[in-house]
């Protein structure tokens, strides 16, 4: 029985190894050039699913290093998630969980009562964005009571310009007004391709909920 590697299979290997030697290069410069250690700014938007989804898995990710973290919910609030029952459990340590909102809008048909625990959630926010003590904070939806005019646009642009250099900000929400794009380092808009909605699943523990 021959064992040796055909001809063909040895060239393919050796372009492989050119090929991811010179991507290789070509990502080590790119990463050379990153010399700059701040917090940065994130905002997940778009009307596809995922955007608190990964909200919360920046969260654990920070947890996972030891760093002070902060969430603030806006809009939601009127039933129990998951991730909230989840890292409800990281209160007595790292982390500071307040769930503000009072349902969606479509639900509570009080826009006085709606902009008012958006103001309340803004100010617990806020103060999470003056506290250098917070290294990550996550505010979930806040791009819907931006959108709203829950929320002026102007005062959170300004608290997240004079937040603590090392500070790490994540904002969700559908609708992300264009100033905030503008502000953030990294945006992502999540797309629509199906949902399990659309075809009369409702929503599932552990993957909506």
């Amino acid at each position: 029985m021959n064992d040796e590697v055909p001809w063909q299979d040895r060239d393919e290997d050796a372009r492989h190894r050119d090929r991811m030697r010179r991507k290789k290069e070509l990502i080590d410069r790119r990463i050379a050039k990153a010399t700059i250690d701040r917090g940065v700014l994130v905002v997940n938007t778009g009307n596809g699913k995922g955007k608190s989804s990964s909200g919360f898995g920046m969260l654990a990710r920070s947890l996972g290093h030891g760093f002070r973290c902060g969430v603030v919910q806006f809009i939601k609030g009127s039933f129990s998630t998951g991730e909230e029952a989840f890292f409800r459990m990281f209160e007595d340590g790292p982390l500071d969980y307040h769930v503000m909102g009072e349902g969606y809008t479509w639900e509570t048909q009080d826009k006085a009562r709606d902009v008012a625990a958006a103001m309340a959630a803004w100010e617990v926010a806020e103060s999470m964005l003056r506290d250098p003590a917070y290294d990550f904070v996550l505010l979930d939806e806040l791009n819907i009571a931006l959108v709203k005019r829950y929320v002026p646009l102007d005062r959170v642009l300004e608290a997240l310009r004079l937040r603590p250099e090392r500070q790490h900000v994540v904002i969700t929400g559908r609708g992300a007004p264009d100033d905030l794009v503008a502000a953030a380092d990294t945006v992502t808009e999540m797309r629509v391709v199906k949902h399990a909605y659309q075809a009369g699943i409702r929503a599932q523990k552990g993957v909506e909920l």
